[in-house]
Formats: structure tokens, C-alpha cells, sequence
């Protein structure tokens, strides 16, 4: 049985958490996306993401950074030097703006870019991010439950779309352009039991938050029977994020939990994924430059991805 896995990038540059950005990216910037989105592309990368954040707080920036680019803006300038790979925002904060702003910017997105955007949506976790903003940190996950509804209709084919809502409550107000796309798809991120049920309810795809490979059979078990138990009929697709790869044997220490290796090695460990249910992988690659990172991609997209 093939598993048919496609597989996808968290950009670097675009977001420098301590917890996985590579030291070169500090010093990288718009060319260095161009050029990584355009390699992305050539390699058949399923899609190019990009991560949401308004402001760091100070007691979090050491470790988060305060760099975190806007994913509306990188996408669209990437949309704009790309033509095929899509464009994931992994994950749009949705509960800090009101569905209305948030469907005109992606709505924009997707018919900038003929219809190439996925919209993946998470809680957040920064409270001084949702205060400043004015936005309830307390409530969010019931917040993001109603805005994927509201967002469902923002984007979908009205003109003037309606939501009645306990939180937002619109109808009569139009906007266009529309998407591109009949259905915008809408990923739901995280790891959590809420995160899971609302991916098993309310997605069409779920991006897990740092699951090991350990744990993601139970938690696909968990999102399968809640969606069967709800009648929920449509496909989810299942992502997961994999461990780092290197592509051949590192010359410099990689680090233990890094997959490094032959095509053939990678691929067969990677395949795994499949065989638990999983449709789509998002890779990531050490590396101590642009150009290893470009290189990296490249063998991948050659010499790894054919045995998927």
C-alpha cells in the first residue's frame, strides 16, 4: 500500500525561537527567503510556513526572540516569487483579531495567489500578547472554536457572508475579492485534548505541536474516533512535525536526535509516518548556512522523497 506522504517546511528566518532556529538565520533575511521558498518549490515541497506572533513579552524574548514576522505579509511577498507550493500559516493566532480581519488579509492572500493558501489556525499561549490586544486570553480556545465557524463563512463563496455567534456576530457587510479557492482548507494546531477534539470537529487537517513519533498513533486513534463519533464524513488530513534530518553524513555534530543518513535510510524511517496514518510531514534540516540548507532540501526533494 503506497502511503503517498507529501511532505513541507517551516520557513527559517521568519521565526527565531531559541528552541530551533539555526545561528546563521540571524543574519538572513528577504533574499534568504526568496531563495529558500524558490528551492522549496523546485524540490516539490508540498508547502512553505510561516509562524504568527504580534509582540513578545520581555520575560519571554530571550528564549522566543522578538523576531516573528508578519505570515500574511511573507506569505503574500513568497506567493508573489513562487508559483505552485502553498502557503500554510502554521499557525495563525486567529483569537487576537476578529474574523473579519483576519478573512480579509487571507482571503487577500488566496486570490493573490491563486488559491495557494492553507490556513492553519492555533490557541496561542502568550497572555500579554492577547491583553494588549484586547483580546480574551482565558477564553481562547472557546474563542478560536467560534472563529473557525466564522471564518468558514467569511471565506466561503458570499459576498456577504453571516455569523451569529455567542463572541462575533456579523451579516450585511461585504468583501471581496473572495479566495480563490471554493474551500479555503483550515488546519487546526496542537497537542492538547481540546487541540485534538477541535482538529476532529472542526478541521480539515491537524497540525501536531512536538508529538514524538511515540505518541502519535494514540493521538491519531483519539482524533479518528471522535470525528466517527460525530459523523464528521470529509478526509482530515493528519500532519506530523519529524525529528531534524540531515541528508548524508554530517561532517559537524548534527546532535542525537537528528536523522542523518543514506536516502534510502531516511526514507525507510520516515515512512513510518505513513504507516500510522499520517499524510503529511513537515521536515526540518540542520544546517549552518542558506546554502546547506538549499542543499539539503534539494537531496531530499531528489534522492528521498521518490521512496516516500
Amino acid at each position: 500500500m503506497s502511503t503517498g506522504l507529501v511532505y513541507g517546511i517551516q520557513l527559517p528566518v521568519q521565526s527565531q525561537s531559541t528552541m530551533y532556529a539555526e545561528g546563521w538565520e540571524a543574519g538572513a533575511g528577504p533574499a534568504d527567503l526568496v531563495e529558500i521558498a524558490r528551492t522549496a518549490e523546485r524540490a516539490g515541497f508540498d508547502y512553505v510556513a510561516s509562524c504568527d506572533h504580534v509582540a513578545i513579552p520581555r520575560r519571554l524574548a530571550a528564549a522566543m526572540s522578538t523576531v516573528w514576522y508578519d505570515p500574511v505579509a511573507t506569505l503574500a511577498f513568497l506567493a508573489g516569487v513562487t508559483e505552485r507550493v502553498r502557503l500554510l500559516s502554521h499557525v495563525a493566532v486567529v483569537g487576537l483579531r476578529h474574523p473579519l480581519l483576519t478573512a480579509k488579509q487571507y482571503a487577500t492572500l488566496d486570490h493573490l495567489s491563486a488559491g495557494r493558501l492553507i490556513l492553519g489556525v492555533g490557541a496561542g499561549h502568550v497572555r500579554e500578547e492577547f491583553e494588549v490586544l484586547g483580546a480574551d486570553f482565558e477564553r481562547r480556545g472557546a474563542v478560536l472554536d467560534e472563529s473557525i465557524d466564522a471564518l468558514r463563512a467569511a471565506l466561503g463563496p458570499q459576498e456577504f457572508p453571516e455569523h451569529h455567534g455567542k463572541v462575533y456576530d456579523f451579516e450585511g457587510l461585504g468583501q471581496r475579492p473572495r479566495p480563490a479557492q471554493e474551500k479555503v482548507p483550515v488546519w487546526v494546531g496542537g497537542s492538547s485534548p481540546a487541540a485534538v477534539r477541535r482538529a476532529a470537529l472542526k478541521g480539515d487537517g491537524w497540525l501536531p505541536q512536538g508529538d514524538p513519533r511515540d505518541r502519535l498513533p494514540r493521538q491519531i486513534g483519539t482524533l479518528r474516533r471522535l470525528r466517527a463519533e460525530a459523523g464528521v464524513a470529509d478526509p482530515i488530513t493528519v500532519g506530523a512535525i519529524t525529528e531534524p534530518l540531515y541528508v548524508g553524513a554530517p561532517s559537524w555534530d548534527v546532535g542525537r536526535r537528528t536523522l542523518t543518513g543514506s536516502p534510502d535510510r531516511l526514507a525507510e524511517s520516515l515512512r513510518a509516518y505513513g504507516a500510522m496514518g499520517v499524510h503529511q510531514i513537515q521536515v526540518r534540516f540542520r544546517c549552518r548556512s542558506r546554502s546547506e540548507l538549499t542543499d539539503q532540501m534539494a537531496a531530499f526533494g531528489a534522492d528521498v522523497a521518490p521512496h516516500l
